[in-house]
């Protein structure tokens, strides 16, 4: 659970550059659009799960991107999984997969929980658009990825992960954006199962990602990563999968298929008070903050698909 490279960013953080203020914008129409004038959007809210989708769509495709539906039947309806990829040149059978759900949970707009991580996945499609690296990256909007499909054989991840399986596709990297939108110096704002109380922060302020043990060189990557290029705090975690938190996102559908994903995260319930509630709003989302972290990760992805940092700033 420890050991991992470089340092966490403390102290003040640095202006926001020109590209993170119109990412920080970008990400609030974003989700505005998502999970303001949407809103809740699941397979009993169907229309708007529907309108999702095709807003999700539109914005992948403005870009350039060929979009792809990956289409399968739950409760009488179509569910639809959304696809851009970028092609690589050289290691191109080699694949980066960076995904968020779009759908929320029953009674709640979704604005954090993940109208930030279904943003992030299109500002992320943005960045990417026309730039091939020797991986071949993939950006996925996930479906049906809460309760009560999460871990079931209708979530849209373990779909996806079980198509990649079933192809006998290379996935050499997952990371999965889910509730990136929200944090806080309050002292005492953070969290833990135990015994993870006894090892990280009080204070939630930082991003977080979080595989199991037999992905813990991924964690270490990635955090290695957004350190080096970064100045946000983050901490990375490799518990046992059975802790309260660690598989509650689509990286545990790769981890059913037997490839590496990490959770990219806020923590959630763990820090979120809105969490899974009416008042996850887009209003108290923290633009600002997750900029940063978006563009700290566009530098990750740069990495793990084999371009240089400066090519993925």
């Amino acid at each position: 659970m420890l050991g991992m490279p470089g340092k966490s960013h403390s102290g003040p953080l640095p202006p926001l550059t020109p590209a993170e203020a119109t990412l920080r914008d970008d990400l609030r129409r974003d989700v505005e659009e998502l999970a303001g004038r949407i809103g809740e959007r699941n397979v009993p809210k169907y229309a708007a799960l529907a309108e999702a989708a095709d807003f999700l769509e539109a914005s992948l495709a403005r870009p350039g991107h060929r979009v792809a539906r990956q289409s399968f039947p739950v409760a009488g309806r179509r569910c639809d999984n959304l696809e851009v990829q970028v092609t690589g040149a050289g290691r191109a059978d080699e694949v980066v997969v960076v995904g968020g759900h779009y759908d929320s949970v029953l009674g709640c707009p979704g604005a954090n929980d993940n109208g930030t991580g279904a943003a992030a996945v299109l500002a992320l499609a943005r960045a990417f658009a026309g730039r091939a690296a020797p991986r071949t990256l993939r950006l996925v909007e996930f479906v049906n990825e809460e309760p009560g499909y999460f871990q079931t054989e209708e979530m849209g991840s373990l779909v996806y992960a079980r198509r990649c399986r079933a192809k006998g596709e290379k996935v050499v990297a997952m990371l999965s954006l889910e509730t990136i939108g929200y944090y806080t110096d309050a002292p005492g704002s953070q969290s833990y199962p135990f015994p993870l109380n006894l090892l990280y922060p009080s204070v939630g302020n930082f991003i977080a990602f979080v595989g199991n043990v037999w992905c813990a060189d991924s964690v270490r990557e990635m955090v290695g990563s957004f350190r080096r290029h970064t100045r946000f705090p983050s901490e990375g975690a490799a518990p046992p999968a059975f802790l309260p938190g660690v598989g509650w996102s689509d990286h545990w559908s790769f981890w059913q298929c037997g490839y590496p994903g990490v959770m990219v995260t806020d923590t959630a319930p763990f820090r979120y008070p809105h969490y899974h509630t009416e008042q996850d709003t887009p209003d108290q989302v923290d633009y600002e903050r997750t900029a940063r972290v978006v563009a700290g990760l566009e530098r990750v992805v740069a990495e793990l698909t084999g371009l240089s940092p400066a090519e993925g700033a």
